[in-house]
């Protein structure tokens, strides 16, 4: 490679699970294209993000600071007013950042009002779009017609569907998120038994397609000023349907065996109970549902593969291949049965870790190329990653993340984290009402290692996995007395990492340090008796002649 590194594409896909890519070793769904940027940069196996749930986790991202620091801490929460974005830190180094389909953003509005920002101003308009420029911002999920589901303002993808003539209201639901049934009726796609149909709309109009055009269409607009494009998917998350042909390349001869055990029934922690006994985890308990997801699953990640495949080819005869970064992750995965359990929540693998592959186009990045990097990795660490691929220093007393530079350029950092930490607020769930749980205490904690995988649940035992012995986390050891001294040393961990000072975010310790000094910075000595009390390096300074 021998462009200067100078942009980056930073592609997230919604619900996409670790596992399922070829490159990771999954039995039958080929990803050409996932792999190939796996051997053009570095593949992280160990890449966990900061909540397993949308709005939290992309929080974290964008701010590159734990949940416990920005507080957006579930769905539809805003992100208060003064929080530093990864937009703020890229464009004091001459980087734009803008932004390509779904962020889970809610405004602060009252916190804008407060302050004086208006929307349609150029601060506020980045305020309350998570620090991005928005090239097109779609969030999908319209699922209560033209309102929206998490959002009431524009629905350009609805906008999109429309003017290529799909009728209605709700495009979205009605063509991309449904079928046709036998009768030639809708068969929407919230109902999981129709996700074998095929979606009855044109591929080229579906979602994935249609984000792919529009971020070509940003990067192919840009000059020569450098950028930061997050390209956000809102596949494969459900709706579980798809369009022909990828709705039926798979099949329930595809579906992997579920992990999972009777033992994890047989006396399980309160929490895990509640959540195995949802309406979700219910479902995907049943093989015909599984039979019927799975294969719609496999065929959304697929049409992503191909969609990846375009926009790489894209990047190769523009010439942006040579001097852009790329960076694959997801915002969290999908439990598809394992241990009972749909969708994301809790802290098992399925859910919490990701796919994380990274390709630095520069020289210094050219012998790791094709490597694999199991070092414990967090989400938070992209910002600080993409802050020092612009040339800047982290900022750590405000990104509390890592940069990753050092394992994509074969540098061994100098010290890297024990320990991993991700967070989960269900205090709006249906969970925490059948407990009895309170807000402010329906919290979870999880601590890992490479050994052992520790949750705090607020007002239950814990729970403990051993990852070595029981790698598929079918034993929990929360109760065991044998293991009582590694859950002391877990919550020690979750205590130290609690006391961090996250909040100090105004001044870096540089700044502290330079201020040590026995002086208040304004020429005041504060405390001193004589001169021996002050060293000899501020004598002079207070020694002087009379009358002067």
């Amino acid at each position: 490679m021998s462009g200067k590194p100078r942009n980056i594409l930073f592609i997230m896909y919604d619900q996409l699970r670790f596992d399922y890519l070829s490159c990771a070793g999954h039995p039958c769904l080929e990803t050409p294209n996932f792999d190939r940027v796996a051997s053009m940069g570095v593949r992280f196996t160990r890449a966990y993000v900061q909540s397993p749930v949308c709005g939290a986790s992309r929080m974290s991202f964008y701010t590159g600071r734990y949940v416990h620091s920005h507080g957006a801490s579930w769905n539809g929460f805003p992100l208060k007013v003064g929080e530093i974005t990864l937009g703020d830190h890229l464009r004091r180094l001459g980087m734009d950042a803008a932004l390509v389909g779904k962020t889970h953003m809610r405004v602060d509005a009252d916190g804008m009002e407060r302050l004086g920002l208006t929307r349609d101003s150029i601060i506020g308009a980045r305020v309350a779009e998570c620090g991005f420029d928005i090239f097109v911002r779609d969030d999908g999920l319209w699922g209560e017609g033209p309102a929206g589901h998490y959002d009431t303002g524009p629905q350009p993808y609805n906008d999109y569907l429309k003017e290529k003539g799909y009728p209605g209201s709700n495009p979205w639901h009605d063509f991309a998120n449904s079928a046709v049934d036998d009768d030639g009726d809708m068969a929407s796609g919230w109902f999981m038994e129709n996700a074998d149909r095929p979606a009855n709309i044109a591929e080229e109009d579906s979602e994935t397609p249609w984000l792919t055009r529009r971020a070509e269409e940003f990067i192919a607009s840009r000059g020569d000023r450098p950028w930061l494009c997050h390209l956000s998917y809102i596949k494969p998350h459900w709706p579980y349907i798809v369009p022909a042909p990828y709705h039926d390349l798979y099949s329930a001869r595809d579906v992997i065996a579920p992990v999972r055990s009777e033992g994890e029934r047989q006396n399980p922690h309160p929490l895990y109970r509640a959540f195995m006994d949802n309406a979700i985890g219910k479902a995907f308990r049943r093989d015909e549902v599984r039979e019927k997801v799975i294969p719609a699953y496999m065929g959304l990640i697929k049409q992503c593969d191909d969609q990846l495949g375009q926009l790489l080819d894209f990047l190769e005869r523009s010439g942006r291949l040579e001097d852009t970064m790329i960076v694959i992750t997801s915002d969290h995965g999908d439990y598809l049965g394992d241990h009972w359990l749909g969708e994301k929540d809790l802290f098992h693998e399925q859910s919490v870790k990701v796919p994380m592959i990274i390709f630095d186009p520069s020289a210094k990045a050219d012998a790791t190329r094709g490597q694999v990097c199991d070092a414990l990795v967090e989400s938070i660490d992209l910002a600080a990653t993409f802050v020092e691929f612009a040339g800047g220093e982290v900022p750590d007393h405000v990104l509390e993340g890592r940069s990753l530079m050092p394992f994509l350029h074969g540098e061994e950092p100098s010290e890297w984290r024990d320990f991993v930490i991700s967070e989960y607020d269900y205090s709006q769930t249906s969970m925490a009402e059948e407990l009895g749980v309170p807000p402010k205490q329906a919290r979870l904690f999880m601590v890992a290692d490479k050994r052992w995988k520790f949750t705090h649940v607020e007002g239950f035992r814990p729970m403990l996995f051993d990852l070595v012995n029981d790698p598929q986390e079918l034993r929990d050891l929360g109760d065991d007395a044998e293991y009582e001294d590694i859950r002391r040393m877990m919550a020690e961990r979750l205590a130290e990492w609690a006391r961090r000072p996250s909040q100090r975010t105004t001044k870096s310790d540089a700044q502290i340090i330079a201020g040590r000094n026995g002086s208040d910075g304004k020429g005041i000595l504060i405390g001193a008796y004589e001169e021996a009390d002050i060293g000899p390096e501020f004598t002079e300074r207070y020694r002087g002649k009379p009358g002067r």
